[in-house]
């Protein structure tokens, strides 16, 4: 199974795709879609167009977003709820189902600590698919967020096998 993770952003949007097989995670590919101009139309555009692309060229079984933190910006959240919204739209549109997950429920699954900064999720990343060049912060986190989705479908699996056996 290919699972794609995605941390929104205007400017810059990471995604990264990781191949799950039982509890063995492998890295696929990772990158970052750019946006520039003032117009926020052309770059939601854009960025619709790039994740589309991801889509089309990986073909993930299921995909990751992270939620959107408020934070003091009032402009600057709503501007990142809109990339988060392109996000999910592009991936819906693909016919997947949509995991989402608090940043701080995507660290501690990495990381095993829920306050843990960048470095230290890209650290994670790297150890957990041996091997990854990263493409930026923003892609290791994507990787991070598809990590994240990875163990929960597989406790989800594994929950509802012992349902059926129980049954």
């Amino acid at each position: 199974m290919r699972v794609l993770g995605i941390d929104p952003g205007l400017r810059c949007l990471g995604w990264g795709v990781i191949e799950v097989s039982g509890s063995r995670l492998s890295h696929v590919a990772n990158g970052a879609i750019r946006t520039e101009g003032s117009v926020l139309a052309e770059r939601l555009l854009m960025l619709f167009t790039g994740l589309s692309e991801v889509l089309e060229r990986y073909g993930p079984d299921a995909a990751a977003v992270e939620q959107t933190f408020v934070n003091r910006d009032g402009a600057g959240t709503l501007k990142l709820g809109q990339a988060r919204g392109v996000a999910v739209l592009v991936v819906a549109r693909a016919g997947l189902a949509v995991g989402e997950y608090a940043p701080n429920a995507v660290k501690k699954a990495v990381v095993g600590v829920g306050h843990a900064d960048k470095v230290q999720v890209a650290h994670m990343v790297r150890h957990q698919l041996p091997g990854v060049e990263l493409a930026g912060p923003d892609a290791a986190d994507a990787l991070a967020i598809a990590i994240c989705h990875a163990h929960h479908l597989q406790s989800a699996g594994r929950l509802a096998a012992a349902l059926k056996g129980a049954a």
